[in-house]
């Protein structure tokens, strides 16, 4: 048995075996976990009890996360041995013992009790969509070492990307921060705008964005998104965001909920403390300040929750109304750039920009 705070790690009981299967019909883990059956029985969960005894002759650690207090089953957590001397371990937590910090927990002492087994390298991976996962194994300090392209095959025969996690003995196992931390509340609004995470649900929306003809001549490269780009894009923005590397989000309508728009930092540079911001919004919903709106909420949202102090923003020398977008919210110009950017036809276009700094008392 192993302390893990809130929880315990504590060998699989045949008494789990009926609250084991009630957790398996959640949608989650049907979603995430492909090779758990549907529908998941009594029986399934004792032929995985039976497969752990197999796990522990072959140089595996599984076990089941229970209550300290009551020894509830809660989830299972297992290290595995994989080729190369590795080890990967892998998790499912039942759905009423979420958001109590229980993965967290296990995770971290199930890893230190791994290093003290003599293992050296401790692998996790996550679905690409998977935002809660990848949460955990950063809290745990597990720190992101990229994505592992169609390396899982789901349900429908279809493959999706892994995002690949490892911790060393080495590491502090302290919790890794994203630079681009959760939104407070999952969202932002003014009361008239709401910006929110950028999802695979948003695709047909933001595809039809970025297909309105002036969208595409400031886009970069000028030349609209197929839809297998733009899904991609929407499915990936979250685990983007927690990788640091950029932040996507809906500009939505307070009032409706209608899709209205997009804005995104990019160009994330964290010595320079700095990012880029870009924003578009649909023809039928200008001429209402959405868009500085948008970009006033959330360079704000930067500059309270995260280590950014630098925000800027690129616009076509001729384009008055993003100019008046970026003054609104609190921009200065700063430069404009000869030949910066590609343009069509193998032209290259000047690009005019501007900045907006933490500490900048102009506004």
């Amino acid at each position: 048995m192993i302390p893990a705070g809130p929880v315990v790690l504590r060998p699989l009981d045949p008494a789990d075996a009926e609250t084991i299967a009630r957790a398996c019909a959640d949608p989650e883990i049907v979603r995430f976990l492909p090779l758990v059956p549907v529908p998941y029985t009594r029986d399934d969960a004792l032929q995985y009890m039976e497969q752990t005894r197999r796990d522990w002759e072959t140089g595996g650690a599984p076990f089941a996360i229970a209550d300290a207090g009551t020894g509830e089953w809660l989830g299972n957590m297992s290290l595995m041995a994989r080729p190369r001397g590795m080890t990967e371990i892998g998790y499912l937590v039942a759905p009423w013992a979420r958001g109590r910090g229980v993965a967290t927990a296990a995770l971290s002492a199930l890893t230190r009790w791994g290093f003290e087994h003599g293992v050296r390298r401790v692998e996790l991976f996550a679905d690409v969509e998977n935002l809660a996962s990848q949460r955990v194994a950063l809290a745990a300090g597990f720190h992101r070492e990229g994505v592992r392209r169609g390396a899982e095959e789901q349900r429908d025969g279809t493959r999706h990307d892994l995002v690949a996690f490892a911790r060393l003995p080495g590491d502090s196992g302290e919790r890794v921060r994203p630079l681009l931390p959760d939104f407070p509340g999952g969202s932002l609004t003014d009361g008239v705008v709401r910006l929110r995470p950028l999802v695979a649900a948003d695709t047909a929306c933001y595809l039809a964005l970025q297909n309105v003809p002036d969208v595409v001549r400031s886009s970069v490269p000028p030349e609209p998104p197929t839809y297998e780009e733009a899904e991609e894009r929407c499915r990936t923005a979250g685990a983007n965001r927690l990788a640091g590397t950029g932040l996507e989000a809906a500009i939505l309508d307070a009032a409706t909920g209608a899709f209205a728009g997009d804005i995104q930092f990019s160009g994330v540079i964290p010595p320079l403390a700095q990012a880029m911001t870009g924003y578009s919004v649909l023809p039928e919903f200008r001429g209402r300040g959405f868009a500085a709106r948008a970009v006033d909420l959330l360079v704000g949202w930067a500059f309270e929750h995260t280590s950014l102090s630098r925000i800027i923003a690129g616009t076509s020398p001729g384009n008055i109304a993003s100019h008046r977008v970026l003054e609104r919210a609190g921009f200065t110009r700063e430069a404009l750039l000869h030949g910066l950017l590609p343009g069509p036809g193998g032209t290259r276009l000047d690009d005019l920009q501007w900045y907006r700094l933490r500490d900048d008392t102009r506004r």
